[in-house]
């Protein structure tokens, strides 16, 4: 929900700023918590690690978004 919000508001660079940074520090506990955590092999610890790494994408995305430069 929060990535469709987001993708309305591109023009907003401070928002982007501000969710991209949040979405770092949410990347760096997510694999943490998974790596540091020992937990059978399943299906729920394989959406955690996609889930991980769609945050990656995310992030990536507004920082782009959020510091281009503005023509």
């Amino acid at each position: 929900m929060l990535l469709i919000w987001l993708w309305f508001k591109l023009d907003d660079q401070k928002l982007q700023k501000t969710f991209a940074w949040i979405n770092v520090v949410a990347v760096i506990v997510g694999f943490w918590v998974f790596y540091g955590v020992s937990h059978p092999a399943g299906t729920l610890a394989t959406w955690f690690l996609v889930v991980n790494w769609v945050n990656v994408v995310i992030a990536i995305l507004q920082f782009y978004f959020g510091y281009r430069k503005a023509n």
